[in-house]
């Protein structure tokens, strides 16, 4: 099974992930991104191994279960840290400053936001993808 486990950046700088598309409540953190995927995964590891030395079935939501990892907008620029904001918001047609603010994770961003930021993020992508060297 396919699911969402959403990356966000918290109030104190760390990472944490949640499955908020499922029943059983799998979280992770850490300082960074990696730290908080390597602990979330371990995570599921060990929630499905509970399942199986005490004898229970597995959940058929946790069966060959699989996660699509999604960021907020702060957790991407934080991670992706050497895309430069700035220019950023400009290829995005967004006021610099106000993506400064989007980045810090304490600005609200409208759904037409996240759709142009994406779609920045999906061209610039394509274009790293494309070039040759």
């Amino acid at each position: 099974m396919k699911t969402t486990a959403l990356i966000e950046r918290g109030k104190d700088g760390t990472f944490g992930i949640f499955t908020p598309d499922i029943n059983h409540t799998i979280i992770g953190d850490g300082n960074t991104v990696e730290e908080a995927v390597a602990d979330f995964e371990n995570s599921v590891k060990e929630m499905i191994l509970s399942y199986t030395e005490t004898g229970r079935e597995i959940p058929d939501e946790l069966k060959d279960i699989q996660f699509v990892y999604k960021y907020d907008i702060a957790s991407v620029f934080n991670y992706y840290s050497w895309i430069n904001v700035s220019r950023f918001a400009r290829e995005a047609g967004i006021n610099p400053s106000l993506m400064r603010q989007y980045r810090t994770g304490k600005t609200y961003i409208s759904e037409n936001q996240v759709k142009r930021i994406e779609s920045v993020l999906h061209r610039l992508g394509n274009e790293l993808a494309a070039i040759k060297l």
